[in-house]
């Protein structure tokens, strides 16, 4: 039987194929249809996005998503027909440094980074971590802050506040029922921030362990810690930091470690027996979830405080 170092040593060299297995043949891509009925063209770079142009946007405009269901959002390509609907596009909602191909094809003038509403947290960094980090490989050194800011609920409000403006500025004739929309929205998640405050509030623990480091800004604004086995879904983890994250999670008595559903469950599994944890899926929302944004994360809610030992 091999020792503990020596299977998370054997892991490192099957994570690259495991953690690819999830990524789509094609460019997870989904076309740009023409608004007929003369509304305006919105198009949403991807699902949590998606459906808060939907809320925001109501009946008065057309939206597109342009990240096909069960597709990684990073790994998006564009071809031509892509590019020409973006620019094309009324609005282009969307977060810079999570898809170097909608960063390239916006139309800086008709386009809303959804970043540019909020605080920021900066990337995170491991040494050592495969040939290619994740700022490298997903466009995050160039922006220089952790993307995933849709993960907390609080932020997203900010961002629907914000669209609500764009929106009206972009359609004048229909104008405060943007506004309108965008502050029952902002309500929501407010009201689910709130949520997630009292249900986080008092835990055995606070520390995530989790499959890539997708929930900065939830550990951010509920005052958990963040370890992530890798820097996002597509990076290798080397054995010594497979090595370190064993060594906190059991230092730190993890009782669960993480993984999300686009992501092969491999190398959460075998750390996870190796530390004597049990696996959850942790939604990172970056695709199509079963419900919607609020019901996902509430279902993300009820899945933290099983594993943290969360009382309300």
């Amino acid at each position: 039987m091999m020792s503990g170092f020596s299977r998370l040593g054997a892991l490192g060299l099957l994570t690259a194929g495991a953690l690819l297995s999830a990524t789509a043949c094609s460019s997870g891509t989904t076309e740009v249809a023409p608004a007929a009925d003369g509304k305006p063209e919105v198009v949403a770079a991807f699902y949590p996005l998606q459906w808060l142009t939907e809320q925001v946007g109501g009946s008065d405009v057309h939206v597109t998503g342009l990240t096909a269901p069960g597709v990684e959002p990073h790994d998006l390509e564009l071809g031509l027909q892509q590019v020409s609907d973006l620019q094309d596009a009324a609005l282009t909602v969307y977060v810079k440094g999570v898809q170097p191909a909608v960063d390239d094809a916006v139309d800086q003038g008709k386009s809303f980074d959804a970043a540019t509403a909020v605080t920021t947290i900066p990337a995170g960094e491991h040494e050592g971590e495969g040939e290619h980090g994740q700022e490298e490989e997903h466009g995050h050194e160039e922006v220089g802050y952790d993307p995933h800011l849709w993960l907390d609920p609080s932020r997203m409000a900010t961002v629907a506040t914000e669209l609500g403006e764009r929106l009206a500025a972009a359609d004048a004739a229909h104008a405060q029922g943007y506004k309108d929309r965008a502050a029952r929205t902002a309500a929501t998640l407010t009201g689910l921030d709130q949520e997630f405050g009292k249900g986080l509030g008092i835990c055995t623990t606070r520390t995530l362990v989790t499959a890539h480091e997708a929930f900065g800004y939830l550990a951010d604004r509920y005052k958990l810690k963040q370890v992530g086995i890798t820097l996002d879904p597509e990076t290798e983890p080397s054995p010594a930091r497979l090595s370190e994250v064993a060594k906190l999670a059991k230092a730190e008595r993890v009782t669960t470690i993480f993984t999300e559903a686009l992501v092969s469950p491999k190398v959460a599994e075998v750390l996870a027996n190796e530390v004597g944890a049990r696996t959850a899926v942790l939604d990172p929302l970056e695709s199509n979830p079963s419900g919607d944004y609020v019901s996902a994360m509430r279902d993300n809610l009820k899945t933290l405080q099983t594993a943290l030992g969360c009382t309300a």
